[in-house]
């Protein structure tokens, strides 16, 4: 396979596999996006892979032309398009990343786009077989290796509960059952007026809470919300 398209005999056929198995990769890595409702999905993988490839085909094509006019009154230096790709397609990322409640979301979709426009760039220069692997462990790392090595971060926790002296030791045993560990705790009381008249105290803990691996934060927050007493379990993130 030759690494550039010669210009007197323009490979086609060799364009044409480039092109597809471009948007073959990045449509791949699309679906598994766009089936987790990520902002970048099918399309906008699979274009950004087209057009990388493109990019590389071009600057292949260009570096041939030269070289075979023959001349040195016109230098091309090799890689100075394509760089041009991993820079730009930075403002793509960014417009996939964005700030909810404080929390950062769509920092992994941004990292395969710019990981399907490298790969992009490897398809248009001819490289298939390494882009087609490097697109193996893309796919492996969004799909597998979050379930293979799990990693529980820190959780801030608020609890509103009432009859703080049965639900207090409820929750502190459940937390110590458990093995998560608390790694700093705030409250305050809140009161409530009653129907009868007088007023009624929602105690609130939030907890910095560490959890094992075993252990996901949705089953957490089912186990605890079976006491009668405890009315709101939620993250919070200040």
């Amino acid at each position: 396979m030759d690494f550039l398209i010669s210009p007197q005999a323009v490979a086609w056929h060799e364009v044409l596999i480039r092109i597809i198995a471009a948007l073959t990769v990045g449509c791949v890595i699309g679906i598994e996006r766009e089936y987790k409702n990520r902002p970048a999905g099918m399309r906008t993988h699979s274009l950004v892979c087209l057009g990388a490839a493109i990019v590389a085909v071009l600057e292949g094509l260009l570096i041939s032309t030269v070289d075979a006019m023959g001349t040195r009154d016109v230098s091309i230096s090799m890689g100075r398009i394509s760089a041009q790709v991993i820079s730009g397609i930075g403002f793509l990322g960014a417009g996939t990343i964005f700030i909810a409640q404080k929390k950062i979301s769509g920092l992994t979709t941004a990292a395969s786009l710019w990981n399907v426009a490298c790969l992009g760039l490897m398809i248009g220069f001819g490289y298939y077989y390494l882009a087609l692997i490097i697109g193996f462990f893309i796919m492996i790392v969004l799909t597998v290796l979050q379930r293979v090595i799990k990693v529980n971060p820190l959780k801030k926790v608020e609890i509103r509960f009432i009859n703080r002296a049965q639900t207090l030791p409820f929750i502190n045993d459940y937390l110590q059952r458990n093995n998560i560990t608390v790694l700093d705790i705030d409250f305050h009381v809140e009161h409530l007026p009653a129907p009868d008249g007088e007023r009624e105290n929602i105690y609130i803990n939030l907890y910095t809470l560490h959890l094992p691996s075993n252990l996901h934060f949705s089953d957490m927050v089912n186990q605890l919300s079976e006491n009668e007493s405890i009315h709101t379990v939620r993250t919070r993130n200040v």
